[in-house]
């Protein structure tokens, strides 16, 4: 997919582990794009996320079988005229983000939402919107792509 135009919302989430809480797609409503960056836990959570928008998605550690084996480890999405790169663990980024012109970092693993910039690169984790883990918030985050900058805001998925 190439750019979405001059300017763009795009939808972060990770781990969803398999759960796609309904609240979810209300936080996504009116995205251009979704970026899933990992441990999704089933096909069937990218084809509901695609009902909002059309849906990038990388492999996290914890998925496995054929399914997972037909999503990357790492994938480079440009758009608005920005690049976008999506790993799950922060660790395994394959690029080096400054050099290889990438504007934003998406990944997840942690389930710890985080937003922070590197170097002139935005990297964002928009933590965990599946099952909650220890006492970490349940959370996607929305990407705002103008031409007069990048903002991201993590968003609480609110109790059902």
């Amino acid at each position: 997919m190439g750019s979405v135009g001059s300017a763009a919302q795009v939808g972060l989430v990770s781990d969803t582990h398999g759960l796609l809480r309904p609240e979810v797609l209300g936080l996504l409503e009116g995205c251009d794009l979704i970026l899933h960056a990992g441990d999704v836990g089933g096909r069937d959570i990218l084809d509901i996320l695609a009902t909002v928008a059309p849906v990038h998605a990388v492999r996290g550690n914890t998925d496995g079988g054929a399914e997972a084996s037909a999503l990357p480890w790492t994938q480079a999405v440009p758009v608005a005229g920005r690049l976008l790169y999506l790993v799950h663990i922060l660790e395994d980024l394959d690029v080096d983000p400054r050099a290889a012109g990438v504007d934003v970092v998406v990944y997840g693993h942690t389930h710890r939402p985080l937003v922070e910039e590197r170097e002139g690169v935005l990297f964002v984790n928009p933590g965990s919107c599946g099952p909650r883990r220890f006492d970490l918030p349940v959370t996607v985050a929305r990407l705002s792509l103008e031409a007069q900058g990048v903002s991201v805001r993590l968003l609480p998925v609110p109790a059902p």
